[in-house]
């Protein structure tokens, strides 16, 4: 019989994280101020308490877990290295299909990997409460998840789309004791002025950031912390967890590499956590093709511009340098809500511009039809976002059938849709259609950035 489950024992579990900054060929280009010029640690200390500051610039290529972390993850990690040999069998592909199933942590997904993490390191510099944003709500009952068991008061901002479409993931925050509001609300500056232009708004991420932003740094007690569960390098490198307990497990499955590597990409934090560990690999020589998969209603790195741009709405965040469809894109209200963010994570989109990644878009409906395949051959519902990522390792399977090759493909499995079914009624019911975005609302989007300072790749560009 084939192996099913690769697992490994607690003692096992990783004790560094890996940090892709130390490793990418081309230079990182800075976050910046508004002013332009490069941002200070302890410009971010009224948002990030400075323990987290400190990861979030470091060039370390391994970062220590503290034993004390190590502790509340082993109550879900190591996660399962799983071979869906079922769907192997439906489509009668040779290709080996290996997914690290991140779906069995408490929050049923990969966010508590570093939820858990910044409550951890909020709590030991006194910090009471941290703020965050969620889009499909499995950031925020990650983090309210987290500040249960570590002894924080969390607040959460929830984009009014999914709040509306995915009711339980709010009751899953209040269960943890969490306060979920819909986001814009009129509880901050932010939210007030977006309602006054746009009552009707689905909201989207980056206003739901302002707001959780404008709320931390506007106690002044100072003890109120924003946390976010994308994006930032901080966020990135306590995902990558997955990725090196996954090389852990292939060597077990006495595979010598991956050929493929897939994951869908909202923010990045998902993705970076299967795959850096494995671009580190491609960095020094090794042949693996490496896949970041988006929604095409929300296509930052398929049609968006490396550009600085906010990682808000309100304009409260550095300017990041990163693929960007720009700060005021209003994505439109797909089910994959976690994947409805206007950004790239910065490590990820370097990545991307020092050619280790190859990314793609798909549509809703390509995306629900693949997750109905995945739940008839290996049992499970996975989360729309999951299924990004499921669409196109049946495409790549598919393709090694067509060329006789016996490729291994590694994706990150990131979440179960359990809580998500209202979006699997909809696409029963035939209420859900193909969307792309329109290249009139991209190039209205992107208006808002025409005047910010130029990436060093932009100036180049600009001077050929």
């Amino acid at each position: 019989m084939k192996e099913i489950k690769i697992l490994l024992k607690e003692r096992d579990i990783p004790r560094k994280w890996y940090n892709l900054a130390a490793d990418l060929p081309g230079k990182i280009e800075p976050p910046l101020g508004p002013d332009g010029n490069p941002i200070s640690p302890e410009m971010l200390a009224k948002v990030f308490p400075m323990n987290l500051i400190e990861q979030e610039v470091s060039c370390k290529r391994w970062v220590d877990i503290p034993e004390d972390i190590i502790k509340i993850l082993l109550r879900w990690r190591p996660a399962p290295l799983r071979r869906a040999v079922y769907l192997e069998e439906y489509l009668k592909t040779p290709a080996r299909i290996y997914y690290k199933d991140e779906s069995l942590s408490p929050a049923g997904s990969h966010k508590p990997n570093t939820a858990v993490v910044q409550a951890w390191y909020n709590k030991k510099f006194g910090i009471k409460k941290l703020t965050t944003e969620t889009g499909a709500g499995q950031w925020g009952s990650a983090l309210a998840f987290a500040c249960n068991i570590i002894g924080l008061e969390c607040k959460v901002y929830m984009v009014r789309i999914s709040f509306d479409q995915k009711p339980l993931r709010k009751l899953m925050m209040q269960v943890w004791g969490a306060k979920c509001i819909a986001s814009p609300s009129d509880e901050t500056n932010a939210g007030r002025a977006i309602l006054e232009r746009m009552p009707d708004t689905p909201g989207s991420l980056g206003i739901a950031i302002s707001e959780a932003v404008e709320e931390a740094v506007s106690d002044k007690s100072g003890k109120t912390r924003y946390s976010l569960g994308s994006v930032l390098n901080h966020v990135l490198l306590h995902q990558t967890i997955i990725g090196l307990e996954a090389k852990k497990q292939l060597k077990i499955a006495k595979e010598k590499k991956p050929d493929i590597i897939i994951g869908c990409v909202g923010g990045g934090s998902n993705f970076a956590g299967l795959a850096f560990p494995f671009v580190y690999d491609k960095i020094h020589g090794e042949r693996i093709k490496i896949i970041p998969v988006e929604p095409t209603a929300c296509p930052t790195l398929t049609r968006g511009p490396f550009a600085y741009d906010y990682g808000d709405t309100a304009g409260m965040t550095p300017l990041l340098p990163m693929f960007t469809l720009g700060h005021n894109f209003i994505p439109q209200p797909i089910h994959a809500g976690g994947l409805r963010y206007h950004g790239m994570a910065p490590l990820a989109s370097h990545a991307i511009m020092d050619g280790l990644l190859e990314p793609r878009a798909y549509d809703q409906v390509k995306c629900y039809n693949s997750a109905f395949i995945w739940s008839k051959t290996e049992g499970t519902i996975p989360a729309p976002e999951t299924s990004h990522a499921i669409a196109c390792v049946i495409d790549e399977a598919l393709k090694a059938k067509k060329e006789g090759r016996r490729k291994v493909i590694l994706f990150s499995y990131s979440g179960h849709g359990l809580m998500d079914l209202m979006g699997y009624e909809k696409f029963l019911s035939g209420k859900l259609s193909e969307y792309h975005l329109p290249e009139s609302d991209l190039k209205s989007s992107l208006e808002a950035i025409k005047k910010f300072p130029k990436t060093k790749r932009q100036r180049e560009r600009g001077n050929r």
